[in-house]
């Protein structure tokens, strides 16, 4: 069976002296990185390590040193330095060492292996520790054939590398580049935090791909231009809206929208939306099943539903990865049917369309009662954000010191004429009274997390007293 490193070392033979890896400081040939990957593996102090830790600034020799983990035979276990020092630490207590920017720490010899595992990713956990996705060298060689068979990357293509780490948009923008013969590009974090000095550096070099979270498209939607080599934008992580992409579906640029959790290895489904009409809701769907992958809408029995009813986005086949590191709950959502097919339930709910595409409507676990009625907040919110007035925004439920819940919008406007009456009139028109948000906050943008998503754990809280009868 192929490893990701095989298939690397093919588009080493076949195009020794093309530009694989570029930073701001250098830049290195599918020959040079090979050659800098095996000096880094022969330096490890495990020779045959099952797990290795990798924390260091995004480089040529990150990228460097994430294919010497995989020519070991070893999964990486990335982490931002960034991140708290002690959620580095929990990521890192399983790996045999860490390599960090300033050389090599020493942990122990892990003797657990997990045959074929490339990568552990940690996402948030329920129990308020973060639970490692483990996913193999056959999952991300699977999704490497169904990014080219949807996007053709090729030799002269180049690949912006945004993404954190810890995120599987990383994953996507280092293998299908790296496995397809294209040239990946990494500004430096500077670069990434300025649109301009961003749009700068993709003109400059040339960048002709670019994968990220909606909220970055939002931010390129503002520009008068955007880079003339630029021809695939793909969005993939949160919703997508309509009006986050008015400018840009103009300008000749094929853009996607993307599903999928990183238990199902980066994306699951792929829908176009530069030609598409939005749905009623100013969304887009998420698509069909990516090559390999097979998606069903699923009852809480495993059972299917009537095409048009709700129910829960189950994804099978190739792209299914080993599950959580560990004996954690959540593994029940790797589960086994009838037929033998082992299916991952994403807790996401949804529907198919009359055209075969799927859309998502929110997670199962997003449903709060607002006076003694059911409210999915996602909806508030698709609401809210479909408005003219607003820019952006989140919604997010709260309960006051009676238990009960109440909704909270923040919200980023538009423009400095932004009216607050204005607006709750337009959401009477859509909402119910009880489902629109009691407490409004306008902000200048939104929180983020280091992974491009919205940070809303940093969001103010706005406090509300209970009402106590006698």
């Amino acid at each position: 069976m192929k490893t990701i490193y095989d298939v690397f070392k093919q588009q080493v033979t076949a195009q020794t002296d093309a530009v694989a890896v570029m930073d701001e400081k250098k830049c290195l040939t599918y020959g040079e990185l090979d050659a800098l990957a095996t000096e880094i593996a022969d330096g490890f102090p495990v020779k045959q390590p099952a797990k290795v830790g990798i924390v260091m600034s995004h480089s040529v020799e990150m990228i460097a040193t994430i294919l010497a983990a995989l020519k070991s035979g070893a999964a990486y276990v990335p982490a931002e330095p960034s991140f708290p020092k002690e959620r580095i630490k929990y990521m890192m207590e399983d790996c045999d060492f860490v390599v960090t920017d300033k050389g090599i720490q020493h942990i122990h010899n892990n003797i657990n292996k997990v045959s074929d595992l490339a990568y552990i990713l940690y996402t948030s956990g329920t129990t308020g520790k973060p639970k490692g996705v483990m996913v193999t060298n056959e999952n991300v060689l699977h999704y490497v054939r169904a990014f080219q068979h949807e996007f053709n990357p090729q030799p002269g293509d180049r690949m912006l590398q945004h993404s954190v780490c810890s995120f599987d948009i990383f994953v996507e923008e280092v293998f299908t580049t790296l496995l397809s013969g294209a040239t990946l590009c990494i500004p430096s974090e500077e670069t990434k935090a300025d649109i301009h000095r961003l749009m700068d550096y993709i003109e400059r070099n040339q960048v002709t791909m670019l994968s990220s979270f909606p909220y970055l498209l939002l931010e390129i939607n503002k520009l008068p231009r955007i880079p003339h080599s630029l021809r695939l934008l793909i969005s993939g992580g949160d919703v997508i809206r309509a009006k986050y992409i008015d400018r840009l579906s103009t300008q000749g640029v094929l853009i996607y929208n993307t599903y999928g959790p990183s238990e199902t290895t980066v994306c699951a489904s792929y829908f176009r939306v530069d030609n598409a009409q939005p749905l009623a809701d100013g969304t887009f769907p998420i698509g069909k099943a990516v090559l390999g992958t097979s998606i069903e809408i699923l009852d809480d029995r495993l059972q299917p539903v009537k095409d048009g009813e709700t129910g829960e986005i189950c994804i099978f086949d190739n792209g299914i990865s080993l599950g959580y590191q560990g004996d954690v709950p959540e593994n029940a959502n790797f589960t086994t049917m009838p037929d033998g097919r082992r299916v991952y339930r994403s807790g996401d709910l949804g529907y198919v369309l009359p055209d075969g595409n799927l859309a998502f409507l929110h997670r199962k676990d997003k449903q709060v009662m607002i006076m003694g009625k059911r409210v999915e907040s996602d909806e508030v919110e698709n609401v809210l954000c479909d408005q003219r007035e607003v820019e952006t925004a989140v919604v997010c439920p709260q309960t006051d010191t009676d238990g009960l819940s109440y909704l909270v919008a923040y919200v980023v406007p538009r423009s400095k004429r932004f009216s607050l009456n204005t607006l709750k009139r337009s959401l009477a028109d859509h909402l119910t009274s009880f489902m629109i948000p009691e407490f409004f906050v306008t902000m200048p943008s939104l929180p983020m997390t280091p992974n491009g998503k919205v940070d809303r754990r940093a969001l103010p809280i706005a406090r509300k007293e209970g009402r106590l009868y006698a």
